[in-house]
């Protein structure tokens, strides 16, 4: 296997792993991850991570850059949405302060960084060229 290869398998096994790391904490009760926020769009976001494994293994570059940008493309919106949601959510409340005092008790964890750090990896991989020791 090249190493760039190697790398964007690390990075999409990285992708697969954040999906179950914890994203969000409401009110210091429990923890979130991408299948509690939306369990359809973690299941696609897992398919992609799937489907550039095989890509990898198959040494498909195309399909690999394919899904490495899909991928970053879907956590980006994925964040957009959970950050909008977090800070909208208490909208209906008549009191500012009151409303972003609840929308500040709902915490970013530090899977975020992991889901994407995946497809930024799995890009670099892509990017790199391969080394004329490697074939």
């Amino acid at each position: 296997m090249r190493f760039p290869s190697l790398i964007s398998f690390i990075g999409f096994v990285l992708l697969m792993a954040g999906t179950w790391c914890p994203l969000l904490r409401p009110f210091h009760l429990f923890n979130w991850d991408v299948y509690d926020l939306n369990r359809p769009y973690g299941m696609v976001i897992l398919l992609i991570s799937v489907v550039g494994i095989l890509g990898v293994v198959l040494n498909r570059i195309k399909l690999v850059r394919f899904t490495a940008w899909l991928s970053l493309v879907l956590v980006l919106l994925l964040f957009i949405a959970a950050f909008m949601k977090v800070h909208t959510s208490f909208s209906f409340i008549p009191f500012k302060s009151f409303a972003g005092f609840l929308a500040n008790q709902v915490k970013f964890k530090w899977g975020w960084y992991l889901l994407f750090a995946g497809p930024v990896i799995a890009l670099a991989g892509t990017v790199a060229k391969p080394s004329k020791y490697s074939r």
